[in-house]
């Protein structure tokens, strides 16, 4: 029993120095954005200030990140997709440089995306949505169609596996109990780290500075709260967006990491069935974001199906 207590008594000590010790501040961030030429800028939409980045002319293009991710995992597609076309890439509410509201939740997304886009002038657009992001792409197309043209799901989810099939850092995220531990213990990146490891298929891509823009936002005050407001909303809804991928009618092409950890590659084919006329190409040696491990051919794939004679205004109306 004292071997026990001593046991318990080092636990306890241990845990107190880490949250007296604290979570280090993030790194310099965004050098990535002045090397591209990129401008952040803001927009206050839907009661939430939305960091975006515009550029290029062209046919318009938006980029949607995934869950804990921001416009940096564009960084390496954007320069050759502003080449053809205006793209604008924003950080959804919760991540990146936007606001992060204690009472987010997954249906503001798509409400988001139309009002920023409204009051950027910008009637139609062809939609880039990766993981989390293709799933709000996926409600954007099937429910208002008229304001999408072209649509691209990058290990897309939305075919929501059941809760124990989740990854376990987004279930040890959506868990109140061990969430609110995470809010004093400064293991933030040590996650984040974890997170990336099983994201990319190469951990030679897991590098520091990758490690600092995806923990930056997340080390901001308010930023795990919203992330578990989020998680909430879509447990409560686990089989929305399937139920609308079928409604879907724009011309869509799938593109998916073979080694992806997340999200299995089987879902790239339970999309292109679903979707009619749906293509599907699964990428060998890449995981969960083919737009940063395989950056070239993600932005051939991506040029080729985006520059093909446009569909009518009034497809999928």
């Amino acid at each position: 029993m004292r071997r026990v207590l001593i046991v318990i008594g080092v636990v306890f000590a241990v845990l107190a120095g880490l949250v007296l010790r604290g979570e280090a501040p993030p790194g310099p961030t965004g050098a990535w954005l002045q090397t591209a030429g990129l401008t952040p800028r803001y927009e206050t939409v839907e009661g939430s200030r939305v960091r975006y980045v515009r550029a290029g002319q062209g046919p318009a293009v938006v980029l949607l990140h995934g869950f804990a991710s921001s416009i940096y995992t564009w960084k390496d597609v954007l320069p050759a997709l502003r080449e053809a076309h205006e793209v604008v890439a924003l950080d959804l509410p919760g991540f990146g440089g936007s606001d992060q509201p204690a009472d987010l939740s997954f249906d503001s997304y798509p409400r988001v995306v139309r009002a920023l886009l409204d009051r950027l002038g910008i009637a139609r657009a062809d939609l880039v949505g990766n993981s989390m992001g293709g799933a709000v792409a996926v409600v954007l197309a099937a429910t208002d169609p008229s304001r999408v043209g072209r649509l691209v799901l990058i290990d897309a989810a939305g075919f929501n596996p059941a809760g124990r099939d989740r990854p376990f850092l987004i279930r040890v995220a959506g868990f109140r109990p061990m969430a609110s531990l995470l809010d004093r213990l400064p293991v933030r990146r040590l996650l984040v780290r974890a997170a990336l490891r099983q994201v990319f298929h190469d951990p030679a891509l897991v590098t520091p500075e990758r490690v600092e823009e995806y923990a930056a936002p997340l080390l901001r005050p308010g930023a795990l709260a919203a992330t578990r407001s989020l998680l909430a909303t879509i447990r409560l809804h686990p089989g929305a967006v399937a139920e609308l991928v079928p409604r879907v009618q724009a011309p869509t092409l799938v593109l998916w990491g073979q080694q992806d950890a997340w999200i299995p590659a089987q879902d790239a084919d339970r999309f292109a069935k679903a979707i009619s006329g749906a293509r599907a190409v699964v990428l060998p040696d890449c995981g969960h974001l083919p737009q940063e491990e395989r950056p070239a051919e993600a932005a051939r794939l991506l040029l080729e199906f985006l520059d093909r004679s446009p569909p009518p205004a009034g497809a999928g109306e």
